[in-house]
């Protein structure tokens, strides 16, 4: 045993390896590469060599790149495209569904589905709020936040009642969707969105929940409507996740209140934020307006506006979305996530 076991590790230590162990580059030239080699110490060595030879090639190529630009500033020239860095998102896999400007089906269909009541304002959004069955306090912690972020929503606890009684409550008294926070272990793990009347239904995953109390130096909303900001929901269940999210909220937003709620797509990753604008001058003056008896407020100087966070903060991510209202046994299911769908960093869904 110890003789053959010399034998590999000499095998191993051989400066000249088998083909097998090299990779052809462009100019038919084999090379070495770190993963060939068992040795520990040539394997490490070797990883610094390489790693030594691309700073100085980068280093190479930026110098080259800062006397062009250069000599374009002397010349009076256009100065060269700048580089565009690789991201996951712009090398993201081709995907046939994501919506174009020019695509006539897709806004045909946005007049004839489930939300086009509401988003035309022939019907105004009404949300009922609820809990699981068994929640903690962070669960009605977080409708709390929500019913400020939400206008017009009532909150209803939900005792021992099934969620399909629920619903037919909500239908018969004219709501327009149904919010579900599921709680486990103490914690708001899931939330559940329900069209009305006929869905569709979204399950979501709730994680990194920072309430509005928690959140260090927030600031106080107003009662105003906020503004809907959407980023990113670029396929066409993309477009169907975020009409139903847009449902939920009037769509007549009042500007003079400066409240935005956004809902970021990145990576099928939905980030949850609510901010107010805060403008703010070197000098302010502060009026009475005789007629109306409101205090006005002047800005005078140098203005500037930034963005002061409100909460809650937290994060979703789409589990499903199901044909109709909630219903887990007969219920037929539009898009549901799996596992496999998870082979790749650069496929997205929404």
């Amino acid at each position: 045993m110890g003789n053959k076991r010399k034998e590999r590790e000499a095998a191993s230590d051989d400066d000249a390896p088998p083909k097998s162990r090299t990779k052809n580059m462009d100019g038919g030239k084999p090379q070495l590469l770190p993963s060939m080699i068992k040795n520990k110490d040539k394997r490490s060595a070797l990883y610094a060599k390489l790693k030594h030879e691309k700073k100085a090639e980068k280093r190479k190529q930026a110098k080259a790149r800062e006397a062009l630009e250069s000599r374009a500033l002397e010349l009076g020239e256009e100065l060269p495209p700048k580089k565009v860095p690789r991201t996951i998102e712009n090398t993201r896999e081709a995907d046939e569904t994501v919506c174009r400007p020019d695509d006539e089906e897709l806004f045909a269909g946005n007049d004839a589905d489930e939300f086009s009541s509401v988003l035309n304002q022939n019907r105004a959004p009404k949300v009922l709020m609820t809990t699981c069955r068994f929640n903690s306090t962070r669960g009605p912690a977080l409708i709390k936040d929500l019913l400020t972020i939400i206008p017009n929503s009532e909150y209803y606890k939900r005792g021992t009642y099934d969620l399909k009684k629920i619903v037919d409550y909500a239908n018969n008294k004219e709501y327009t969707s149904v919010i579900v926070v599921h709680t486990s272990r103490r914690e708001p793990d899931a939330l559940l969105i329900i069209g009305l009347p006929n869905g569709p239904t979204a399950h979501f995953k709730l994680s990194n929940l920072v309430l509005h109390k928690d959140l260090k130096g927030h600031g106080n909303p107003t009662s105003h409507k906020p503004e809907l900001v959407l980023n990113n929901f670029t396929t066409r269940l993309g477009h169907r996740v975020g009409r139903l999210i847009q449902s939920l909220f009037p769509q007549d937003p009042e500007f003079r209140g400066r409240r935005v709620v956004t809902f970021h797509n990145q990576r099928d990753f939905i980030f949850f934020r609510h901010h107010r604008y805060v403008v703010e001058s070197e000098e302010d003056s502060v009026d009475i307006n005789k007629d109306t008896g409101e205090w006005t407020k002047t800005l005078k100087g140098k203005i500037t506006a930034r963005l002061h966070e409100c909460g809650p903060r937290f994060t979703l991510k789409l589990i499903s979305l199901q044909h109709g209202t909630f219903d887990t046994k007969g219920g037929e299911y539009e898009w549901v996530h799996k596992p496999e769908m998870d082979t790749s960093r650069r496929r997205f869904f929404l």
